[in-house]
């Protein structure tokens, strides 16, 4: 078996677009992946076919020696989207071998760890950022049988919080709270903007709210700075969203004070590289819980990993609160079980998912797909770029 040709699909899905791929063989049997990547979907796309001659020719069962290949025939790392164009093509490559064996992916990871998976919200407040939108916002993600969800409050504070902001942050989430079950679990989001001494304040703030974790507290440039803070918060922090290499975990590991390690499959590489991970947090006595802010292809990725991960923790969900077109674009979507907030995997052969190439092309790339957290309003995920900028 050969890889013949691979194909790249842009897709515009209302906020941000999502870049799907499907590498093709001379047996008939294809593979789907995604490199979704915020803000660089057009430069990944570049890339895919930049790189794709490094595949053709090559048997897509040997994952492993393809994506050295892919790595190692650049003479320069191409950081985060080398990673990402390498991930969507080794997905399709395991989708490939897991419809040739007649298997799921998890089934050639190892087998199931577990039936189902937690799973929690995101992507669900699309509102003034008020504790009375937050919380009628949130009776509706329950609603959807979900007993968890994440959100960032904290608006567009960067670097330092002033105190009056904090105090709406905090009555956003006191709200919640209590005025929601009380096993609901509520994941709270900084998105790196928080200095070191921001985000224990914060955090200490938070701490008689039972928050279940407080993720990417500080800046991303030094490694060093997440620890010191993570060891005197009074809330677990979560982080490694932004890592492209298994390295960075190893580092992270090593610093201490970080239980629950966040790679997203897609820029690091892709399935290969996440159970290296999950691997150095078994070994470090964490779990992992990836990130997952891509399409509903990386949602099955994440998906089959967590059905063969022992030491997998939450599982990360946007697809019940994007577009509801968007279901239009594959064959599958998980169920959220309304007893337990858990999500259901996919278990046809390879990755259990397919694309609907005719829907996807009715909701071709939009340049306005943007999402800038930094940007007044962008919990609204409004899809807009800044004013005064211009759409390529």
């Amino acid at each position: 078996m050969k890889i013949v040709d691979i194909e790249t699909y842009a897709v515009g899905a209302g906020w941000k677009n999502w870049l799907f791929v499907k590498v093709i063989t001379d047996e008939g049997i294809y593979g789907i992946g995604e490199g979704t990547l915020n803000g660089f979907i057009r430069t990944t796309e570049a890339g895919v076919h930049e790189l794709k001659h490094l595949a053709i020719g090559q048997d897509p069962r040997h994952i492993t020696a393809l994506v050295k290949r892919l790595l190692d025939s650049v003479s320069l790392d191409g950081g985060h989207i080398h990673r990402t164009v390498i991930a969507a093509i080794e997905v399709a490559c395991w989708d490939i071998l897991g419809k040739h064996l007649g298997v799921p992916i998890y089934q050639l990871l190892g087998g199931r760890a577990r039936e189902s998976v937690l799973g929690y919200a995101n992507g669900w407040y699309r509102t003034e950022r008020t504790p009375e939108a937050f919380l009628q916002a949130a009776q509706a993600v329950l609603a959807k049988g979900f007993k968890a969800f994440k959100l960032d409050p904290f608006g567009t504070a960067q670097s330092f919080i002033s105190k009056e902001e904090l105090e709406l942050a905090y009555e956003i989430c006191r709200t919640l709270r209590d005025r929601l079950p009380a096993d609901t679990r509520i994941l709270i989001d900084v998105h790196a903007r928080f200095t070191g001494i921001a985000a224990l304040q914060a955090a200490q703030k938070f701490a008689d709210l039972d928050i279940y974790w407080f993720e990417e507290p500080t800046g991303r440039d030094r490694q060093e700075t997440v620890h010191e803070m993570a060891l005197r918060s009074p809330i677990p922090v979560a982080t490694g969203e932004m890592y492209d290499t298994v390295g960075q975990f190893y580092t992270l590991a090593q610093g201490g004070g970080v239980n629950i390690f966040q790679p997203e499959p897609m820029s690091l590489g892709g399935i290969g590289a996440s159970m290296q991970v999950a691997a150095i947090a078994a070994g470090h006595g964490s779990v992992i819980a990836p990130h997952q802010s891509g399409g509903p292809v990386a949602t099955a990725v994440c998906l089959q990993l967590a059905a063969a991960v022992p030491n997998f923790l939450i599982q990360e969900h946007f697809d019940a609160f994007n577009e509801p077109w968007t279901r239009e674009l594959v064959t599958w979507h998980p169920t959220v079980n309304p007893d337990n907030g858990h999500l259901s995997f996919p278990d046809a052969p390879g990755l259990g998912i397919d694309l609907n190439i005719d829907a996807i092309k009715a909701h071709p790339y939009d340049p306005n797909a943007y999402l800038n957290v930094h940007t007044e309003g962008w919990e609204r995920r409004l899809g807009t770029r800044p004013q005064g900028s211009e759409a390529a």
